[in-house]
């Protein structure tokens, strides 16, 4: 779908939303579902174009300044060529927030995006700076792809359409999504769930839909009109938690989770697109809260992604990594409990 297709989404969201009506989902009333918009327990005030002046005109006076990336910023481990499939656990990073988990003989896209920008146009927003981890070509066949959400460096709409048209998998995302998912591919299967809600994937797993801290658009004015989610995959092997982004707040949902599910032997977790706090620290956490968020969940073993591959915010390329390690050893956590996965890298467990 062109940029301007995606663009007219936003204008479809304006207009229905001043006819008080929702474009992409019509259901019933919830605890996080108003009718027209979704929201999360204690929904924080939506940031404001006022907002994101007071980020840019006060840089280095109440946050810091923002960090140059480099153009180009390799990953240390060369593409993965995965196998076509494993009996038990394999995760491979291709960037950002795009895995590949491969789990009891199937294999499950998470996030899947190969743009080279995570923007709505090709000519401006955040630029990748390296490649996929698994080139395009290297994927194995595909089961499943789980998006958490529609922001553009989580919904690659013509990555999804591809992988649709070359695997044919199950496509799964929380409600709302199903509409812009197959503006890109009218003939794609996309199955919507709500948070509490799960789908069998068979051969023992299933994956469950819950709960996170954020919010969703594609456009200026479709803003929390379809849902976002992370992830819980109950599997022949042990219990992986997936969080898509999500500010950590009173820890709730991670208690949560544990509580229903059991500690998971996996939680793969954002680190990354933090700074500046005042503003970032409702949606996405930052290293430190991350380490909190697995040890809530009492997670064997926790990997780090969202950082290194789009500039999102104001860090610096490596500063995750860095704070990463300092939560860790402030929390006597051994660095190996927790590692910032870099594209490419492979975590066998």
């Amino acid at each position: 779908m062109s940029a301007a297709t995606v663009m007219t989404l936003g204008g479809v969201g304006y207009a229905a939303h001043k006819r008080g009506r929702n474009p992409y989902y019509r259901g019933p009333r919830s605890d996080h579902f108003d009718g027209v918009r979704f929201h999360s327990p204690d929904q924080p005030a939506d940031k404001t174009l006022g907002d994101i002046a007071r980020w840019r005109s006060r840089r280095g006076v109440d946050s810091p300044l923002r960090q140059t990336w480099p153009a180009f910023h390799p990953s240390p481990y060369a593409a993965d060529r995965p196998p076509e499939r494993v009996a038990g656990l394999r995760v491979t990073l291709i960037g950002h927030a795009s895995y590949l988990f491969q789990v009891a003989g199937r294999n499950i896209l998470v996030d899947p995006v190969y743009a080279r920008r995570a923007s709505p146009v090709r000519f401006a927003g955040p630029k990748r700076v390296n490649p996929p981890g698994i080139a395009f070509s290297d994927l194995p066949p595909i089961d499943a792809v789980l998006i958490t959400h529609n922001h553009y460096d989580h919904l690659d709409g013509p990555a999804v359409a591809r992988i649709w048209q070359a695997h044919q998998p199950l496509i799964l995302a929380p409600l709302g999504n199903e509409a812009i998912l197959r503006a890109y591919d009218d003939t794609m299967h996309v199955e919507t769930r709500d948070w509490g809600e799960a789908v069998d994937l068979g051969g023992g797993l299933t994956v469950h839909v819950t709960p996170a801290h954020h919010w969703s658009a594609r456009g200026l004015n479709d803003r929390r009109m379809a849902l976002w989610c992370s992830f819980v995959l109950t599997t022949p092997v042990g219990v992986h938690y997936h969080s898509g982004d999500t500010g950590l707040r009173d820890g709730a949902t991670f208690r949560e989770a544990r509580a229903r599910f059991g500690p998971p032997r996996l939680a793969t977790l954002p680190i990354g697109a933090y700074e500046p706090r005042w503003f970032m620290k409702d949606q996405h956490m930052n290293p430190a809260e991350a380490v909190e968020a697995g040890l809530l969940l009492g997670a064997d073993q926790m990997l780090g992604h969202h950082w290194g591959t789009f500039q999102l915010t104001d860090e610096g390329v490596e500063e995750p990594v860095e704070a990463l390690s300092q939560a860790c050893t402030e929390q006597s956590l051994a660095p190996e409990r927790f590692v910032a996965m870099r594209p490419g890298q492979v975590w066998e467990g």
